[in-house]
């Protein structure tokens, strides 16, 4: 198994460096940092504590390999480790993703959705389902190869037994395209 996951790293690599200058199609790995961000109920306008009106939520990395169809479709399969910080809650979501640009100029706006499985890797995490939504903007850098994304994204996550407990959030993202 380590021999075949070596052999496709090593084949995606050998893919990056071989691609064409004009990029508009090809595989991509993508990494991204997301946060989501909660209102504090405690918050007063003249408080004498420091309190935030907004507090940080739960912290989210994901990285991406995926495969670019032409210049506006795309899908990747992610892995992604979130962790919330006042529920003390872990995930690990496997998800397919699909990206349409619905503006084509030579940034795009884009919209996103996506569904996966919330891994169970021993105590510390929740298995489930989970649901995502997004939009954004992509930024290229002055060849097209690489880009930078930013944009907002909501999921919808299902755990616990029978799926009863669920857990929504609205995070803002910052990620990274390379080809």
């Amino acid at each position: 198994m380590k021999s075949f996951l070596t052999c496709l790293v090593l084949l995606f690599f050998v893919t990056l460096s071989a691609q064409s200058e004009d990029k508009i199609n090809g595989l991509f790995y993508k990494i991204a940092v997301s946060a989501t961000l909660t209102t504090n109920e405690d918050y007063t306008i003249a408080n004498d504590y420091g309190d935030t009106f907004i507090n940080l939520n739960g912290i989210f990395i994901n990285n991406t390999i995926g495969y670019q169809f032409d210049s506006r479709s795309s899908i990747g399969l992610n892995l992604e480790y979130d962790h919330y910080l006042d529920q003390n809650l872990n995930f690990f979501p496997a998800y397919l993703d699909f990206t349409y640009n619905i503006l084509d100029f030579d940034d795009q706006v884009f919209i996103r959705g996506g569904y996966g499985k919330l891994l169970d890797l021993g105590k510390s995490f929740e298995n489930g389902t989970l649901y995502k939504a997004g939009v954004g903007y992509r930024i290229y850098d002055d060849d097209f190869k690489s880009s930078c994304l930013i944009g907002f994204d909501f999921s919808r996550k299902r755990f616990g037994y029978r799926q009863n407990d669920k857990l929504s959030s609205f995070a803002i993202f910052l990620e990274f395209m390379f080809f």
